[in-house]
């Protein structure tokens, strides 16, 4: 009987040995994964610090820093050219016959200005167109129609103008050359009294 319970009772220990190596052997698989799961956490935790501080600390990429605004281009104001003055017309030569230059188809007092404002002597007697000998209040006043009312307005004349006036005096044609209005004219517009009083008689007489 010994015998048989020292045989029943050997296997049954052998059965609770292996069972509490079992369980040591998963207590400490438990254990050395609960461990593993703590180190990779760890070890993960420890990464990501890395990671942020990396990233603290690492620059601004170029993409991220703001470029300057481009410069604002001013277009340049247009400036307006300076205006150009005509040429001023040459003087006429000295020696140059200021009748001669004026065109043919000028007016008689147009003429006549043109001949008081360029000579060099002022006239002195050349007045009124009555001043000359052998004409008329009638006369002067077809004179004063044509335009023609002083003495130096004759005397500036060409021979075509004076031509031409005769022929416009109508009843009086032929008394420009008759009465010699052109002699008197340039006695008086030059001031020359005494060869006029000698030639023509007293002035005014």
């Amino acid at each position: 009987m010994a015998a048989q319970s020292t045989i029943t009772i050997v296997p049954l220990i052998l059965i609770a040995v292996f069972a509490v190596i079992v369980i040591i052997g998963i207590w400490w698989g438990i254990k050395r994964k609960r461990d593993r799961v703590a180190a990779q956490a760890v070890t993960e935790e420890h990464r990501k610090t890395i990671d942020a501080q990396a990233a603290d600390t690492q620059p601004a990429s170029p993409a991220a820093v703001a470029s300057p605004p481009p410069a604002t281009v001013v277009a340049p104001e247009a400036v307006a050219p300076p205006p150009v003055a005509p040429p001023a017309p040459p003087p006429p030569l000295a020696d140059e016959p200021i009748v001669a230059a004026a065109a043919f188809d000028a007016s008689p007092a147009a003429l006549a200005a043109d001949m008081v404002a360029n000579s060099p002597v002022e006239p002195v007697l050349a007045g009124a167109i009555t001043q000359l000998k052998g004409l008329g209040p009638k006369l002067a006043a077809q004179l004063a129609e044509l335009g023609v009312t002083r003495v130096d307005q004759i005397a500036a004349m060409s021979p075509a103008e004076i031509e031409e006036l005769d022929a416009k005096l109508g009843t009086f044609k032929g008394r420009i050359a008759r009465d010699r209005w052109v002699e008197q004219a340039k006695l008086l517009t030059a001031g020359d009294r005494a060869a006029y009083e000698a030639e023509f008689g007293k002035l005014g007489g």
